[in-house]
């Protein structure tokens, strides 16, 4: 079994959810494998995150500051 939880953070939805292996599909291998990928995946998913937020808070600062704003190329 797996409990696993999916949130949306700008629409502030957030889902819990667990995953059984009833039908046998997966091995308890395969889902041991399955987990270990996710948690070698969050580093770089966690950076990919820190990337996004600090570009959202640059793009805020430029167009809320005035003096900076009229400076920039909207292309830019």
């Amino acid at each position: 079994m797996l409990n696993v939880t999916a949130e949306d953070k700008t629409a502030g939805v957030k889902n819990k959810i667990t995953i059984t292996n009833d039908k046998g599909r997966l091995s308890k291998e395969d889902i041991d494998k399955l987990v270990q990928d996710a948690e070698k995946n969050r580093a770089e998913d966690e950076e990919v995150k820190m990337k996004v937020e600090a570009k959202n808070a640059l793009e805020n600062y430029a167009y809320k500051d005035e003096k900076i704003a009229g400076k920039l190329d909207p292309a830019d």
